[in-house]
């Protein structure tokens, strides 16, 4: 995708391109937003927004990483309505439909490859880790949520958060530090690889 040329082109007001690029990037934006809020209407929320916010943004953009300046913005609309709600979000541990009853078998966890107990153990652990995130402060967990969960390097983490790379590095040892202790709690949830040895609990 030649993001640059979409980008003159909406700047064009050609709102094709830029549903293209919304396309190109909304999974990416809505997983950072998920992650950092915690629920997945917040998140869709902070998503759409991020994209208007974008939108209206775009003439600001001035090369460099297309994703860290998207990242950045559905980051910062994320930190902006936690500061609102003054609290943090608590993530449900088992998903719920639309007349709020517990789903037993949701469709998105269904996977012909996996066996149920499975599915089951995936969702538990999933649950679990962002169970851990949501007790991070906002900064500390969309560093984590950076670089252990989407794969970036230090130096792109810096430019979406728009902080220096100590700060990264700090703030991603502590986040780490905090998940560890968290998870203890969940260790039989963990792959035999990952858990806590006996010496450290």
């Amino acid at each position: 995708m030649d993001v640059a040329s979409l980008i003159a082109n909406a700047l064009k007001g050609n709102l094709d391109s830029f549903n293209e690029i919304v396309l190109e990037f909304q999974d990416m934006v809505y997983y950072q937003a998920y992650r950092v809020m915690g629920e997945p209407d917040a998140a869709e929320d902070a998503t759409q927004e991020a994209f208007i916010s974008a939108y209206k943004k775009l003439h600001t953009y001035r090369g460099g990483s297309f994703k860290s300046w998207l990242l950045r913005i559905v980051t910062n609309a994320c930190y902006d309505e936690l500061r609102r709600r003054k609290r943090q979000p608590v993530a449900p541990l088992t998903p719920l439909d639309d007349a709020g009853e517990e789903m037993e078998s949701p469709a998105w966890m269904e996977d012909p490859g996996e066996k149920p107990e499975q599915i089951v153990e995936r969702f538990e652990l999933s649950a679990a880790i962002q169970h851990c995130l949501n007790k991070l402060d906002a900064q500390f967990r969309a560093v984590v949520v950076l670089v252990d969960i989407q794969g970036f390097d230090y130096a792109t983490t810096a430019e979406t958060i728009d902080s220096p790379l100590g700060t990264v590095k700090s703030r991603l040892a502590r986040a780490r530090l905090s998940l560890q202790e968290c998870l203890r709690g969940f260790e039989e949830l963990l792959p035999s690889d990952l858990r806590l040895k006996g010496e450290e609990l």
